[in-house]
């Protein structure tokens, strides 16, 4: 049982790994994005409409990657695979 409650600590763990540097991941990728587009539109206005529907769209694949470690992180919190092995392993 000791073992189980390890096992359950660690992955506690692990999800705030994921989570959290997930969301720093994100929050740069977006801080350098918004930059970037913001330095471009300054040196050249007429490009503005072009480069603000690709800013979105990096913007939305961007946070589609953020979205998927949280969904991972989801499914070891209420679905541990790792637990499951370990409560067959001790009979």
């Amino acid at each position: 049982m000791e073992f189980i409650a390890q096992v359950q600590g660690l992955t506690a763990i692990a999800i705030g790994i994921i989570i959290g540097l997930g969301a720093l991941g994100a929050c740069l990728g977006i801080a350098v994005m918004g930059s970037k587009f913001l330095e471009s539109a300054a040196r050249q206005p007429e490009l503005i409409p072009v480069l603000q529907g690709r800013m979105f769209l990096l913007a939305g694949l961007i946070d589609a990657a953020f979205i998927i470690g949280v969904a991972i992180a989801l499914y070891l919190a209420t679905g541990n695979p790792l637990l499951d092995a370990v409560r067959q392993a001790a009979g």
